[in-house]
């Protein structure tokens, strides 16, 4: 069973590649252009094509990288109501026609039509035709007089199709017909002229009717003398009447004539009194519309320059604000910034204060809640540390350089040396006066037995340098003293 199945199962996939492949071929109708795109080669120049056009013919789709849609080939009807077009005459005249356009099957033509009108609508196609064939009939009766264009309708359509089929072609359609149902205008111009020419053949079968008429009276008289020649004698006094109804008739004749002329020489002035009328209005309408081409031209150029001035200055305005919002935010970090160093170092301070306190609170504690006793504690523990300051005032003194000349005794009974040492020792005050200085005493017990001793030591000093008076220099055992004192 199992090579059955798997036979079956390759007859499947066959057939289902083949139908597959089969549905990719496509058939282009003959009222239809198939347009295929995606990947579809180059052209002779090398440049990749953008779509591949058949009509009449069928194409196989590769799957994936192309695509097709189809072109539909219906003629296009399109109404055209042109109004107000200007003619070489500066007179506006109204042109109502239909024109009928298709999808051009030409090859090039067909190509734009691909690249331009694949996709769109019938109207959207309709409107962009629309727009070119108002613009051409424009174009084509500026160039053309009024007269030119109502009595050579044939010239008229061959400028039309030629110009429009050309611009179609731009955008892939091609021009069927073109039909001008009629051609009128405001001034009445061209009813003036066709008034003007129906008066012209009036008056042409006018004069061709009394032409026959005064020959057909010229052949009667003939005639009517031959009888009376014949028959003179007889009908003189017949002559007589009948050349007396003829001068009558004459005179009617003329008359008549008369007044004919001068019906005709009314009529002619009217119509060219009216045509005079015409071209008066048309160039008031022509003035009427330069001036107002000229107020919309300044109006324009005002427009420009006022839209222009506004722009920049927006544009400095929204610059200034940006570069303000730029130096306010960087004023607020640097504040921030400088805010928050400032609280840091605050709460430092405050840490540092606050163990401090704490500290002491403790350290009373442990005084038995005397005060004094902390405080002595303190300065106890850092006294070597004030002791070394005050040694520092003469730590640099080279006692041993000293050379005193002593001049004998002094008011008091000692020495010039003995008054150096003593001045020089007192110099540097004792460190109860020191503490005395910041508002504090030591204790008893070290301040009393400090200063003794040092009271001590000075006053052996003294009392060696006073034995050895006259001497030029001190005995090392006293500045050995001295250095212990200090």
């Amino acid at each position: 069973m199992e090579p059955v199945i798997i036979i079956c199962v390759i007859v499947v996939v066959l057939f289902a590649a083949i139908m597959a492949i089969l549905s990719r071929y496509r058939k282009c109708p003959s009222d239809k252009v198939l347009v295929i795109y995606g990947k579809v080669g180059t052209d002779k120049n090398g440049q990749a094509r953008s779509a591949r056009c058949i009509h009449g013919g069928a194409a196989f789709i590769v799957p994936i990288i192309q695509s097709y849609e189809y072109m539909d080939l219906t003629p296009i009807s399109i109404n055209v109501d042109l109004k107000n077009a200007l003619s070489r005459q500066n007179i506006r005249i109204d042109v109502p026609s239909r024109f009928t356009v298709g999808i051009s099957t030409e090859p090039g033509v067909m190509q734009n039509a691909a690249e331009r009108l694949l996709g769109l609508k019938l109207m959207e196609i309709q409107e962009l035709a629309k727009d070119i064939i108002f613009g051409q009939l424009r174009l084509i009766i500026a160039t053309m007089d009024i007269e030119e264009i109502n009595s050579d309708r044939d010239k008229f359509l061959l400028a039309v199709s030629n110009n429009v089929e050309i611009e179609l072609k731009k955008i892939g359609l091609k021009l069927i017909n073109v039909n001008v149902t009629d051609i009128t205008d405001e001034s009445g111009y061209l009813e003036a002229l066709g008034k003007e020419a129906t008066a012209k053949a009036i008056n042409d079968a006018k004069k061709s009717v009394a032409e026959k008429h005064r020959d057909g009276e010229i052949g009667q008289a003939n005639a009517q003398k031959d009888q009376r020649i014949q028959v003179a004698a007889a009908n003189a006094s017949a002559i007589d009447g009948e050349n007396q109804a003829k001068i009558e008739v004459a005179q009617s004749e003329a008359l008549r004539r008369e007044r004919e002329a001068e019906a005709l020489r009314q009529a002619t002035a009217a119509e060219a009194v009216q045509a005079a009328k015409a071209k008066q209005e048309a160039y008031i309408a022509q003035q009427s519309a330069e001036q107002t081409r000229a107020e919309l031209e300044k109006a324009t150029q005002t427009a420009d320059v006022i839209v222009k001035a506004q722009i920049s200055k927006q544009q400095a305005e929204i610059e200034a604000e940006a570069q303000a919002e730029v130096v306010r935010r960087k004023a607020k970090g640097e504040a921030d910034a400088i805010f928050a160093k400032m609280e840091a170092e605050a709460k430092g301070n405050q840490e540092i204060l606050t163990k401090q306190a704490e500290g002491m609170r403790k350290l009373v504690e442990a005084a038995g809640g005397d005060a004094n006793a902390a405080v002595k504690l303190i300065v106890a523990d850092k006294l070597e540390e004030l002791i070394s300051i005050q040694v520092e005032a003469i730590k640099n003194i080279k006692i041993d350089k000293i050379t005193v000349w002593d001049t004998g005794a002094g008011a008091d009974g000692k020495g010039s040396t003995a008054n150096f040492l003593s001045g020089l020792m007192q110099s540097v005050p004792p460190l109860n006066d020191l503490f005395k200085q910041a508002g504090m005493s030591l204790p008893d017990f070290l301040g009393e037995d400090i200063q003794e001793a040092l009271k001590k030591s000075q006053e052996e000093a003294v009392k060696r340098a006073a034995e050895a008076d006259n001497a030029e220099t001190l005995d090392p055992k006293d500045v050995e003293v001295i250095e212990s004192n200090k």
